[in-house]
């Protein structure tokens, strides 16, 4: 099969970044055909790999003016179908953008190119006592340009909070080429947050070719213990107490029965008892003064609400062994089902055992395994559907469960996502929490950044309703 880019386009793209960058071969496509979420499958019609602000300018203004449509990606760690395109588009890599290019001690702040990896800023900052909050389960993969993208969390929000706290600047290519700096760069915001209006985007304006970013002095000490339940309710009502007990850990995270019995059976196994049916993580940083008795206090709530045993980390191994099963749920999950639908909703701290009863029930209806690892600190569940997509009567079911899961979390009070964006796997569930007027407000937001409408065309929006005749 050849590629549907025009012959003249392609040597036009090629002349910008070079014949090794510009993929076009059916078999170097096909690693580009899905995300994380391989419910979904799309081949692109091309992929292109500039290396800096100047060749994604030169890149997307040859798009634009071929009436190409364009589609950001960064490691394709993302769970949500955000970074697919069809044969009619072509993919931005951001794979050579990958430079940091400062590391500011003094002020705390770094600039990076969107391809750096999540962790490989934290170790760059490291010999200066500093580190990047956000930590996504992928943070050993995922890019930094995809972190901006969908707004992304982890473990650590509940305390330290999302990617839009630590962007302060961006510079953006547009649809048309054109080069917007948005944002501070060391300078304080006194009008328009039009950082904030980008950051969360899903590729839907431009791609961001630098990002300021703010880093963190490292804590001076951190304490994490393990609660063991017989019920998964039980540690969500743990989490509810300790929160309610006016204790802010750094994190706060359950992991459910089948999640801990598909950890444990495979190389990442962290120890976490098999008969049990939930652990929650507990975490605190800070100074080392109090944080024992921040830990006493989390301990005697976890053992209240029902927990059968209580560990506590007396070692960094020790808490990295805790934190494995956590971490690597995702893969684990692999052994045992030959695909996952990984969802993500909030609902209210105090609902969550209501929630993850409702959840089983629709697992139980379904004849689905649904496994549950989630951010129980803010309510961010991620529902993890195991399932067979070859079995065409099993992905009914699921895309069935699906809405269900999610019109459960937006009637207890919640919405549809908390850190895994939108894309194609949720943009028909956002009728679900926004009425008309709002999409249309989104919808002009999305045509100020790109009137042509050639960035990332399909994520996000629904289709406006078709007016009356």
């Amino acid at each position: 099969m050849q590629s549907s880019l025009p012959k003249a386009l392609e040597n036009d793209l090629k002349r910008v970044v070079g014949d090794d960058w510009v993929l076009t071969e059916p078999d170097r496509l096909l690693a580009y055909e899905s995300d994380g979420l391989t419910a979904y499958r799309m081949l692109p019609g091309a992929v292109v790999l500039p290396k800096d602000t100047d060749e994604v300018s030169r890149v997307l203004r040859l798009l634009s003016e071929a009436g190409v449509t364009a589609v950001p990606r960064g490691a394709g760690t993302g769970l949500s179908g955000g970074a697919l395109a069809g044969a009619d588009s072509v993919i931005i890599g951001t794979a050579r953008m990958k430079r940091i290019i400062e590391v500011d001690p003094v002020n705390r702040l770094a600039l990076v190119q969107p391809g750096v990896v999540n962790a490989d800023l934290s170790a760059a900052a490291a010999p200066f006592d500093l580190y990047y909050a956000p930590d996504p389960s992928s943070q050993s993969a995922c890019t930094l340009g995809g972190n901006v993208a969908e707004n992304s969390g982890g473990p650590h929000c509940l305390k330290y909070g999302v990617t839009s706290r630590y962007v302060t600047g961006l510079t953006v290519v547009t649809y048309d080429g054109d080069v917007l700096r948005l944002g501070g760069f060391g300078r304080e915001l006194g009008t328009y947050d039009l950082v904030g209006v980008f950051v969360g985007s899903e590729g839907c304006f431009g791609i961001a070719t630098e990002i300021e970013i703010r880093l963190l002095p490292r804590p001076e000490a951190v304490r994490t213990i393990l609660g063991i339940f017989d019920r998964i309710e039980d540690a969500g009502r743990a989490v509810t107490a300790i929160m309610a007990a006016g204790l802010l850990p750094a994190a706060l995270e359950i992991i459910d029965g089948p999640t801990i019995r598909a950890v444990e059976a495979s190389v990442f196994a962290a120890g976490y008892p098999t008969d049990a049916e939930a652990a929650l993580v507990v975490e605190f940083d800070g100074l080392e003064t109090g944080l024992s008795r921040d830990v006493e206090r989390a301990t005697v709530k976890c053992t209240e609400e029902g927990a059968r045993e209580v560990r506590a980390a007396e070692t960094p191994e020790e808490r990295l062994a805790l934190w494995q099963g956590r971490k690597k749920a995702f893969g684990a999950m692999g052994r045992i089902a030959s695909d996952l639908l990984v969802q993500d909703a909030t609902v209210p701290r105090s609902r969550l055992p209501e929630v993850l009863g409702r959840i089983s029930d629709i697992g139980r209806r379904y004849d689905l395994t649904i496994a549950n690892v989630f951010h129980a600190g803010d309510g961010n569940l991620h529902p993890n559907i195991l399932f067979d997509r070859a079995n065409a009567d099993e992905m009914e079911r699921v895309e069935r469960a699906s809405k269900e899961i999610m019109a459960t979390c937006v009637e207890a009070g919640g919405t549809i996502t908390g850190e895994h964006g939108v894309g194609i796997d949720k943009r028909d569930y956002m009728t679900l929490v926004y009425g008309d007027d709002e999409l249309e407000a989104m919808r002009g937001v999305k045509a100020v950044f790109d009137p042509m409408g050639g960035m990332n065309p399909g994520k996000v929006l629904p289709d406006p309703p078709t007016p009356s005749p």
